[in-house]
């Protein structure tokens, strides 16, 4: 997906990065980047950091510590040519994500790209039984979270001034939307 929508060269920030699984394998794929991994949970952060010396890579800062719900990291970690989350909107609400998105559009740079990976509704509606447990589970938890609708999370992109570059169906019933900073 990356090697299709992403930039050839810059910095990439990735957005709640778990374990740090995923920084590893990205930043092997895409050497050209210079990757920064971030994550708010302090034990997690500890697990980036042992995945990326385990695999001794040289384009990975050190992880952030940072709250991608937050209002105000965007102006903080500015000129970014590549931000990709994976699996979090569900798992926040949507004044959270809205946030998350209006912050990741003001920290790219001009023609950044924006990558959000994860389960979503197709125009309001859950399209399989797997997806309707899943997402009744979820808001059982916090009725503020579940699944977010595909063309609302598009909408609050193109709000913070992004343009839709493209809308991908992923494997596992998953979608990954993709915006381009213009300006």
């Amino acid at each position: 997906l990356i090697a299709h929508v992403g930039p050839d060269q810059g910095n990439a920030l990735e957005l709640a990065s778990g374990t740090g699984q995923h920084i590893s394998v990205l930043a092997q794929k895409f050497p050209q980047l210079t990757w920064q991994p971030s994550e708010v949970d302090a034990d997690r952060r500890d697990s980036i950091t042992a995945y990326i010396t385990e695999a001794g890579l040289d384009n990975v800062a050190p992880v952030a510590t940072l709250d991608a719900t937050a209002p105000g990291w965007g102006a903080k970690h500015g000129g970014q040519s590549l931000i990709f989350l994976s699996n979090l909107l569900h798992l926040i609400s949507d004044h959270e994500a809205d946030t998350l998105i209006r912050e990741a559009a003001q920290a790219l740079a001009p023609g950044g790209v924006l990558i959000i990976y994860g389960p979503f509704m197709r125009d309001d509606e859950l399209t399989s039984e797997g997806d309707i447990r899943f997402h009744t589970s979820l808001q059982a938890q916090d009725p503020d979270i579940g699944y977010k609708s595909d063309f609302d999370v598009l909408d609050w992109g193109v709000e913070a001034g992004l343009e839709v570059a493209d809308m991908i169906e992923m494997p596992a019933n998953n979608l990954s939307l993709v915006w381009r900073r213009v300006f």
